[in-house]
């Protein structure tokens, strides 16, 4: 197996790990709804989820964090590897996993002990608890996970699929659906802001439209290198006259 095709097999293998983590965490916890609910609602779903609910979330955080290692190995499998766009890309794209990964993962090393302590506290414990868990949600759910973690998934597959509509090295239908799952998932940042900024705009739907759209993108773009692995990775890229022709603005 070369290259594309390891890649192409992580993008598909990370979706649907993450798919199926995600699904389980759904069915038993209500997530995503659940978020914006009153911190009383949450902590105590928490707290009755043990530590099945924290082992779920784990196996979620992870599952989307793998999604790093093929966008950091995507220029290469191409054989665009010095491509500065694609190399900005993977960096944006790297750091778009790591953030989300840290608003997963506080659900298993930060949200369990807030939600111990409200369960097992008096009205003044339990006041400061939920300040102490609206303070992390924000910053850690909406802010760096749910804001900034979207927003830069939604970049990078911008990225690519401009690259696949100006380029050989993926085909141009990749792009046309690329650039219109990357808009739908922008989209579900109205629900974002809305955390921040009551009454703005919110179409309910975006969150599982666009999320799914840019699921069924990504391993639509790993079922197109595993299928490509068998070329040479000499025959993606575009020819240098080609490419000279452009960068002088020659027709």
């Amino acid at each position: 197996m070369n290259l594309q095709r390891v890649t192409g097999w992580l993008f598909v293998a990370a979706t649907a790990a993450f798919t199926a983590a995600a699904g389980v965490l759904s069915a038993t916890f209500d997530w995503p709804d659940i978020l914006r609910e009153p911190a009383p609602v949450v902590l105590a779903a928490v707290h009755g989820g043990g530590a099945g609910l924290v082992g779920t979330w784990f196996a979620v955080a992870w599952t989307y964090g793998l999604l790093a290692v093929p966008v950091l190995l995507l220029a290469a499998a191409l054989g665009r590897g010095p491509d500065p766009v694609l190399r900005a890309a993977a960096a944006i794209g790297a750091a778009s996993a790591l953030l989300s990964l840290i608003g997963f993962l506080r659900w298993v090393f930060v949200v369990p002990a807030l939600a111990s302590s409200w369960a097992g506290g008096d009205e003044v414990t339990r006041a400061a608890v939920e300040a102490a868990w609206t303070a992390q949600h924000q910053f850690g759910g909406a802010l760096l996970g749910e804001h900034l973690g979207q927003v830069l998934a939604v970049v990078w597959s911008a990225t690519v699929a401009v690259v696949a509509l100006r380029s050989p090295a993926l085909p141009r239908w990749l792009g046309g659906t690329g650039l219109a799952a990357s808009a739908l998932y922008l989209l579900n940042q109205g629900d974002v802001l809305a955390t921040a900024a009551p009454g703005f705009p919110v179409w309910e739907p975006a969150g599982l439209i666009g999320s799914t759209a840019w699921g069924l993108w990504i391993v639509a773009l790993g079922v197109v290198l595993i299928m490509r692995g068998g070329r040479p990775v000499a025959a993606l890229r575009e020819p240098r006259a080609t490419q000279a022709a452009t960068a002088i603005g020659t027709p």
